[in-house]
């Protein structure tokens, strides 16, 4: 686990933010006969669009950073993640912690992740084939071809629709989701400081300031 986690974190870590968070605005969800395909469909999409966006030579880092957070408000399932990956926690925190929390959540993601695509250094992404789950979820998979002769990697994109468009809800690397993986290293986090939100709190408080 803790191996696949640092493939997700180094080599796959540009390319599978991008291909999560940029999305391809209007695709309507159809039938269920037809959401597979549109689900593939919206995930190649959403490679071609990442890449050219995010790695353009000579872009400025803050302007990288304002178009990798601008991609992730209108295309991921931002809010909806942030507070699954918290879990049974989100219920005890109050109002001001949740708001606080979904922010740092936030700006945390957009300083580890954008400024790797300044080293951007080729992968691409072959998408293969869709399974619909549940009528209104499909799994996509593909794999990260990296370049220089590396294996490929797998990697699973989980796509819901939902008000007629297809979001990205979590990605599965080499069958580890992320999703999941963060969620357990918050929970275990607060159980060993106390069981308190306010000591993640804090924890991501301080990581936002050292990245910067």
């Amino acid at each position: 686990m803790a191996a696949n986690w640092r493939i997700l974190r180094t080599a796959f870590a540009p390319l599978a933010v991008a291909v999560l968070l940029v999305g391809a605005p209007g695709a309507a969800v159809a039938g269920d006969a037809e959401f597979g395909e549109g689900a593939r469909i919206f995930v190649e999409r959403m490679a071609v669009n990442a890449i050219s966006s995010l790695t353009e030579p000579d872009l400025a880092k803050d302007e990288r950073r304002r178009r990798f957070r601008a991609m992730m408000n209108e295309y991921f399932a931002f809010k909806g993640i942030a507070k699954w990956v918290l879990g049974r926690y989100w219920r005890k925190a109050t109002d001001k912690q949740r708001d606080e929390y979904v922010q740092l959540f936030e700006d945390l993601m957009v300083i580890s992740y954008a400024d790797r695509f300044e080293r951007y250094s080729g992968e691409t992404l072959a998408v293969e084939r869709s399974e619909v789950r549940g009528g209104k979820d499909a799994l996509v998979h593909s794999k990260l071809v990296r370049p220089n002769g590396q294996k490929p990697i797998d990697v699973a994109w989980r796509v819901r629709g939902k008000d007629g468009v297809f979001r990205v809800v979590d990605i599965m690397v080499e069958g580890l989701s992320m999703g999941l993986t963060q969620q357990k290293e918050y929970a275990s986090f607060i159980r060993q400081h106390g069981g308190k939100i306010e000591n993640l709190l804090i924890e991501l408080r301080k990581r936002i300031e050292q990245a910067t």
